[in-house]
């Protein structure tokens, strides 16, 4: 079979996933499957729904396809992932070029739904099974370089954010067995990868429903006996349930990187407890208080939401003189996005656009002082650096600081070839404000 089926994923590392593993289920079935879609048979657009950036991108990105129809050989449009979930029949009515809507939960029908549109040319429409268990049994087709891999360890979410419409897109909390996630990392070390990123809609609660306990802890310390993993990252892990024991287990691990994920969203009580958030500007002080006091060298990494309903001008300029004393090392801020369906989406007090915008802008603008400083700690230094593209004679690398796609990177110079995928030992010469500028002092590369 020579069908060419060209794969595009938006939004998170999570949706990723999901499409690596349609990708595979493809694979299996004798499809070519690749990104290129100019000459493609089939594309699937496999969607982000989010917030309203993602929601314009993923529609956009659709209507870019669709030409293919016309302007090319595509004889089948299908469009997957969190969009398609939420918007499932408004889709297929509003872009006649569609040819199914599939929701998250059906995204093992793929081979199903292509061969159906081939052999009989009928639309469809799948969603609903939001709660559906992750199958083990399901191949993946890695997309990322061979030496990075994300695992995900759970699917689902069970907080309930008032502004955040996953839980409804995704289902109820649902972790993986441990024995088949420590399967699955032993097959990708044994295929070359170096970094697994462990994610989830939240890591921390990791096991509470198969376990009856959180088992994040537990996991780590088997996958950090591993042999060919290198580096072992930790996203999306909610600040009220990072325990002494987490913050030990991190502490000690050989390959755990000394890296941590912590979306807190705001730090003003009120607007904390209007989000539905488990904690309080006392504890996450405490908590980067005890984070660094543990562990000096503790990366964290974090997302925050400026101009949710109700936040006041004083809220929000206390929310950016906490940005100053948190000093918080890799930080994204986000203006808040009215999403339908959600709690947050029926309060009064609904901010304008342009405030929100400005206030994301200005909490940003402090980051950026904030990120230069920590940066600018660095100059002098040697890191490790795993080396991923080059260009024009200049490398682009990440230092264990540095997790892919959400944070910076290192600008490297060599007066030697590297090669991509390689561990190099760069001097930082110097720092702009989210990213590092280094040199290969000795000319060698590990």
């Amino acid at each position: 079979m020579n069908v060419k089926v060209a794969m595009v994923s938006l939004g998170c590392s999570k949706n990723l996933v999901d499409a690596e593993i349609m990708m595979g289920l493809l694979d299996k079935n004798k499809f070519n499957v690749s990104g290129e879609c100019e000459n493609a048979d089939y594309i699937v657009v496999n969607t982000c729904g989010f917030i309203e950036a993602a929601k314009e991108e993923s529609i956009d990105t659709i209507l870019e396809m669709a030409q293919y129809k016309t302007n090319g050989q595509l004889k089948g449009l299908i469009a997957t992932g969190c969009l398609s979930e939420r918007y499932n029949k408004e889709l297929m009515e509003a872009i006649p070029e569609l040819d199914a809507v599939i929701g998250t939960g059906d995204y093992k029908k793929i081979v199903d739904i292509i061969q159906n549109i081939q052999n009989k040319g009928e639309k469809v429409v799948s969603f609903g099974n939001i709660d559906i268990d992750f199958d083990e049994e399901l191949p993946r087709k890695i997309s990322t370089a061979s030496y990075t891999a994300y695992v995900k360890i759970a699917e689902g979410c069970d907080n309930h954010c008032t502004y955040c419409i996953i839980p409804k897109l995704r289902g109820k909390y649902r972790s993986r067995k441990m024995g088949n996630i420590v399967k699955e990392v032993k097959a990708l070390a044994e295929k070359g990868t170096k970094e697994i990123i462990l994610i989830a809609q939240d890591t921390t609660m990791y096991g509470i429903d198969l376990y009856e306990k959180r088992m994040l802890s537990d996991l780590l310390l088997e996958l950090d006996k591993i042999a060919g993993i290198e580096w072992i990252r930790v996203m999306y892990a909610y600040p009220e349930n990072i325990d002494d024991r987490l913050i030990e287990t991190m502490k000690n691990g050989k390959k755990i990187l000394h890296y941590i994920d912590i979306p807190l969203q705001h730090t003003e009580d009120r607007i904390l407890k209007l989000m539905g958030r488990r904690t309080d500007k006392k504890s996450i002080f405490d908590l980067i208080k005890k984070l660094r006091k543990e562990i000096p060298d503790i990366i964290i990494r974090s997302t925050m939401i400026a101009g949710f309903p109700g936040e006041t001008i004083e809220e929000h300029e206390k929310m950016l003189e906490s940005i100053k004393e948190l000093r918080i090392d890799k930080l994204g801020v986000f203006d808040y996005s009215r999403e339908e369906g959600t709690a947050a989406a029926k309060m009064t007090d609904q901010i304008p656009d342009n405030i929100k915008e400005l206030r994301q802008f200005a909490a940003m603008e402090v980051q950026k002082v904030v990120s230069k400083e920590i940066m600018e700690e660095y100059i002098g230094q040697f890191f490790d650096v795993l080396i991923e593209s080059e260009s024009e004679g200049e490398y682009i690398g990440r230092t264990w600081m540095d997790a892919p796609e959400v944070d910076g990177v290192v600008y490297v110079q060599s007066s030697r070839p590297l090669e991509i995928g390689s561990f190099c030992q760069v001097k930082i010469t110097n720092a702009i404000e989210f990213d590092l500028i280094g040199e290969i002092e000795d000319e060698s590369a590990e």
